[in-house]
């Protein structure tokens, strides 16, 4: 753990002109890509919608130079060195065992906290990083689902919720995997620009506008590829059929199994039974309608293939945690999208 008291006042970024936003994106040997490629591309987009404040993003290092990623593409740094930013974005990475230490990035962010005016923030497993800092000591945090747990007992200081997709805490911001850092990002520029540039901003990306922070972390419907072109199939079926009866023997006749061999199949190479896959995808078919706005709720359960509201909105609560109607209060006010924890 970093202490606080050893820390120093630390310069603006050097060439950053008057009334530009920066954001220094922290990476480090084995980060991933994609959290890095999310938050750039939703910075960059912002800033051509915007007639305001432009963001000028920094991909950062510790050392600077060519850093490697995950997935063994490098990407071009420069050194933290004295720079102070507007936003500093610490990237997750290669977690194939557990967080690696990282004491000289978690000692430049806790200088950048305590100077105060930089928001802070980590997609990821970048949350161990800002937990090493010491920045995240009785604040509420959240990770990746997988690495929570660890989190929680590698630093019993923090308040984990392991079940939410971003979280703000004074002034600190976290988020779970690849999208979630997306959906965080999205809040940050609503927060600097308001919400109808981070609208746009979703838009232009071509993601939804934008899931709550509170909202659960969930997987995609089927937990994973199923292995077989059977399999496949009858995934590629629901898909194009949801508003219609899915029937565990509907769904077998499209597999050509029995309905008791189709369903330790299903379960055996997706994870989930074919009831609970069923519920997800009309769960996330119906999402963005909801926050939409446009349709009442009935319709769009109708249009799912729910038998009634009330069905769905059990199906809400179990798999995201909120009610329909929740989540299309918590989108209509996406200006301030995400609660302070605590």
């Amino acid at each position: 753990m970093i202490d606080k008291s050893d820390v120093a006042d630390v310069p603006a970024a050097p060439g950053s002109a008057a009334g530009e936003h920066t954001v220094a994106l922290i990476v480090f040997p084995g980060f991933q890509i994609q959290d890095l490629g999310g938050p750039l591309a939703a910075f960059e987009c912002a800033s051509k919608l915007s007639d305001g404040t432009p963001y000028r993003c920094h991909v950062v290092s510790q050392s600077g130079g060519a850093v490697s990623s995950s997935s063994g593409l490098a990407v071009l740094t420069t050194a933290l060195d004295s720079r102070r930013f507007d936003t500093a974005i610490v990237t997750g990475g290669d977690v194939s065992s557990e967080p690696s230490y990282h004491p000289v990035l978690a000692a430049h962010l806790a200088r950048l906290g305590a100077t105060g005016g930089t928001r802070i923030a980590s997609v990821c497993t970048g949350a161990f990083i800002l937990a090493e800092s010491g920045l995240l000591d009785g604040r509420c945090a959240t990770t990746h689902w997988r690495y929570a747990l660890l989190l929680q007992r590698r630093f019993p200081a923090l308040r984990i919720k392991s079940d939410e997709m971003y979280i703000h805490d004074r002034g600190v911001w976290t988020s779970a995997g690849v999208a979630a850092g997306i959906d965080m990002s999205l809040a940050l520029i609503g927060e600097d620009l308001g919400a109808e540039v981070a609208r746009e901003t979703a838009r232009l990306l071509v993601f939804w506008h934008h899931r709550p922070g509170g909202q659960a972390q969930f997987a995609s419907p089927a937990g994973r590829e199923p292995a077989t072109d059977r399999m496949r199939d009858v995934m590629a079926y629901l898909g194009a059929h949801l508003s219609e009866d899915l029937s565990t023997e509907r769904l077998a006749r499209i597999a050509r199994l029995s309905p008791r061999q189709f369903g330790r199949a299903f379960l055996a190479e997706t994870g989930h039974t074919p009831a609970k896959t069923v519920e997800r995808l009309r769960v996330e078919a119906a999402t963005p309608l909801v926050e939409a706005g446009n349709l009442p709720i009935e319709r769009i359960a109708e249009g799912v293939g729910f038998i009634d509201p009330e069905r769905m909105r059990r199906a809400f609560i179990r798999i995201t945690g909120h009610p329909p109607q929740s989540i299309r209060r918590m989108a209509h006010n996406a200006g301030a999208p995400v609660r302070s924890a605590g």
